[in-house]
């Protein structure tokens, strides 16, 4: 069975394919700049050399004819036949309460993901596109959803509802929903495997860092509860976003600075985090973690915060399980800044957290556990494998239905 993975953005479409007989990557790769000058195909088959075009590329629909050329190819191509492509798994950032788990794309799924679109307008229109394209070059392959909230689902009502008036929960299902789940529950699943043990038996917090990042409280396999909430911009300082602050900061913003709607969104999701804190340094963390350690203090100041935050969501959802056996660090921050886990693992030595620096120290993008033998908690750096994780799914329909 191959199953191909589709991750549909605004301008961009990210893909790879898996043979599910060994969940080897027989193929990956990136169209990006949709619509834009300088549209490229990036296309790395497994154990050769990668091929890149640059070519006009205007639309989704010409962007994925190139993944399916690609994948073809005679020369550096991974199947010779379209027909070898089993299903394909889709990205889909929003599926609200409707959707608890992954399932096989109908007509009346693509209405119910139209409506969702107002709850994540950014992300869920390219996702959609992205079905309707391979429905119509792939018209007889399985499409399937697999969704960035799914994971979330399993929160219970005291964790995801917000002291706002019931009726609005009732109208406008105005609730904490959660994203990153496919990561988090990847992550998961891998601690348990790497420390051979049962995840139904594990109390887990997973720390999904990068541009956009979340925090997950994983009890018996279930998520709990989770740092991101209606939106994408809650919980932990991020590139661009603010994380948590006091909501009566903005209609007093808005009112001091003369700001619209949309300008005070802008401030929130675009200006603020990382870039904001800093006064402009950067959005990214390696500019940050360079400049503080040449003495930037305002680049300090933003890493402290970001610390801080880390360290009072990893206490909180201690408290939350009642307990803590793993911690693990992901994405392109956490499984890249030895200093960040450092930094956070030893403000929590009271919880039994030990990290042993020799194997933290250095350690960039590889699994790995860095805790000492006699932390009472391990902890782990994870590389997330969302693609993989949407496979599965993907395929365990297909052998289901």
């Amino acid at each position: 069975m191959k199953i191909l993975v589709v991750n549909s953005g605004s301008s961009s479409i990210k893909y790879c394919l898996f043979d599910m007989a060994d969940e080897s990557l027989l193929a990956k790769g990136l169209v990006e700049r949709i619509g834009i000058r300088g549209s490229l195909l990036n296309h790395y088959p497994a154990g050769r050399d990668p091929f890149k075009k640059e070519i006009s590329i205007p639309d989704h629909r010409k962007g994925i004819e190139l993944v399916i050329d690609a994948l073809l190819n005679n020369e550096y191509g991974v199947i010779k036949d379209i027909t070898e492509i089993t299903a394909v798994g889709h990205r889909v950032v929003h599926g609200g309460e409707k959707y608890s788990g992954s399932v096989l794309i109908t007509e009346d799924v693509m209405k119910t993901l139209n409506k969702f679109i107002e709850l994540a307008p950014l992300h869920n229109p390219p996702n959609i596109l992205g079905i309707k394209v391979c429905q119509e070059l792939l018209p007889d392959t399985p499409q399937i959803g697999v969704f960035d909230t799914a994971f979330h689902q399993t929160i219970p009502e005291h964790a995801f509802l917000y002291g706002l008036p019931y009726t609005y929960y009732e109208k406008y299902r105005i609730r904490r929903y959660g994203f990153h789940g496919t990561s988090h529950k990847y992550v998961a699943q891998r601690a348990a495997e790497v420390l051979g043990k049962d995840i139904k038996k594990l109390k887990i917090i997973t720390c999904h860092l990068g541009n956009g990042s979340s925090i997950t409280a994983v009890k018996e396999g279930k998520s709990i509860d989770t740092s991101l909430g209606f939106g994408t911009i809650s919980g932990l300082i991020m590139g661009t976003r603010c994380g948590d602050i006091d909501p009566a900061i903005i209609p007093y913003l808005m009112e001091k600075e003369s700001l619209n709607f949309e300008e005070m969104n802008n401030i929130l999701y675009r200006k603020s985090g990382f870039m904001g804190l800093s006064e402009g340094i950067s959005s990214d963390m390696r500019d940050l973690e360079e400049q503080a350690l040449a003495g930037n203090q305002r680049a300090q100041r933003t890493l402290n915060v970001l610390f801080y935050g880390l360290k009072k969501y990893i206490g909180a959802y201690t408290a939350a399980m009642n307990g803590l056996d793993v911690l693990v660090f992901t994405a392109g921050i956490g499984e890249n800044a030895p200093q960040l886990r450092k930094t956070v693992c030893q403000d929590l030595s009271f919880f039994g957290i030990n990290i042993d620096n020799t194997k933290n120290d250095g350690l960039r993008g590889k699994e790995a556990v860095i805790s000492t033998p006699d932390s009472r908690v391990a902890v782990l750096v994870i590389p997330t494998y969302e693609e993989l994780m949407i496979a599965r799914d993907t395929a365990e329909i297909c052998n289901n239905s």
